[in-house]
């Protein structure tokens, strides 16, 4: 009788792996992570310092009820289901936003992820490139990659104050482009398109029969007095999306929405019964106190004050830093693209600052610029100041200072 083996069959070979990780004969799509926020998500709650959102410092529930007075009660807000494109007064208050649209108009969504989501998913077609703004927020921009569309980008140019170079979006249109994909305010740089610039991109949108997907979840967080205009009821070819995260200090909430053509919203509606089905009941009810006519100007007077407060103290570090730092000030948002003139690459920058000074930055490369950084500046004053210090430090922090170039 032979021994009884107890060593089991022999191991398979390993398969080859292609270069994303995938064994190789796996024809499943690539997928390629949202850098910016793996990068957030995996540290934002792990360090003394987060200068990588481009919020407000949020408010607390009790803050936004006190906003609301003794009449705001959650007490009998039903745990069920809420209707699935939001309640109908929810979506009258966000239809009141955008003059001549009506309930009807408007699809809630779970936050400005799942309304750029569902916009891009409508606006995509196989074999039709987007026209897409860039700097970005990398969202759309990623989903375009990891669906194996084509995007065609037209870019905003540093050198002249991040104004956009619209000759490259027309020349994205006449070879194509579908959609035109923009973020206003900006996101990184919290620049804004002028009345004009929006005009010449709606002409050159009408003249080709694109859509425009406009997220403009930072209106509202103006550092001036006026408010930025919206793309929406320029042309009938818009969605609009936008959220109750940056401008109202309430990204927990995690609530957003977009608006558009009617017969358009109907089909998105449609699209949230596979991600999230309906937002949460409470989430709406939230978003009704703050999108209340008592409340949202009180939101919004908060928010604006924050950021004045606040860009002057980045302002005044920055003439402070001797050349080290240069930047553009933003239109709107507590967040601006800040160039430094130091021999590091951004990413290294980075987990430098992250692993020896417990501070989060946002690196360039994210965006594809490097010798850069998104610095957000929606915190406390107190707690702004102690990260500053720290990104100061880290450029001067021995061994191996980093020294502003020649």
């Amino acid at each position: 009788m032979q021994p009884h083996s107890t060593s089991g069959p022999p191991s398979p070979e390993p398969r080859p792996r292609c270069a994303d990780g995938r064994p190789q004969g796996d024809t499943s799509l690539e997928f390629t992570p949202f850098q910016m926020e793996r990068w957030q998500s995996t540290y934002e709650h792990r360090v003394d310092y987060n200068l990588s959102e481009s919020g407000v410092h949020p408010l607390t529930v009790g803050e936004l009820l006190a906003f609301a007075g003794p009449s705001a009660d959650l007490s009998r807000v039903l745990l069920g289901y809420s209707q699935s494109n939001g309640t109908d007064e929810l979506r009258a208050l966000i239809a009141s936003l955008h003059p001549g649209a009506t309930d009807r108009s408007v699809v809630v969504t779970i936050g400005g992820a799942e309304a750029n989501f569902v916009g891009f998913w409508e606006l995509s077609r196989p074999g039709k490139p987007a026209a897409v703004m860039l700097p970005n927020y990398m969202q759309v921009p990623g989903l375009i990659r990891n669906f194996q569309g084509g995007a065609l980008p037209f870019h905003l140019r540093e050198e002249t104050g991040w104004r956009p170079d619209l000759d490259q979006l027309a020349s994205a249109l006449a070879a194509g482009a579908g959609f035109i994909l923009v973020t206003n305010p900006n996101n990184p740089t919290g620049v804004a398109l002028t009345p004009g610039e929006m005009d010449e991109i709606v002409t050159l949108a009408d003249r080709y029969g694109a859509w425009i997907l406009s997220d403009e979840v930072y209106r509202g967080a103006e550092v001036g007095p006026d408010p930025v205009p919206s793309f929406w009821g320029r042309y009938d070819k818009v969605l609009v999306t936008n959220s109750l995260s940056k401008a109202y200090g309430l990204p927990g909430v995690r609530l957003g929405w977009v608006v558009g053509p009617d017969e358009v919203v109907e089909r998105l509606w449609a699209r949230t019964d596979y991600t999230t089905i309906a937002p949460p009941s409470v989430s709406d009810a939230l978003a009704r106190i703050a999108l209340s006519p008592r409340v949202r100007p009180r939101i919004l007077e908060r928010t604006q004050a924050i950021i004045r407060r606040n860009l002057a103290l980045v302002t005044s570090w920055i003439d402070a830093s001797g050349g080290l730092f240069t930047f553009t000030p933003p239109d709107a948002g507590a967040i601006s693209m800040i160039r430094y003139h130091a021999d590091i690459g951004s990413l290294e920058l980075a987990e430098r600052m992250r692993v020896q000074q417990s501070l989060l930055i946002v690196p360039g490369a994210h965006f594809g610029i490097d010798s850069t950084m998104r610095l957000g500046f929606g915190p406390p004053p107190e707690e702004l100041l102690a990260g500053l210090e720290r990104l100061r430090a880290g450029f001067a922090r021995e061994p191996g200072p980093l020294r502003a170039m020649a």
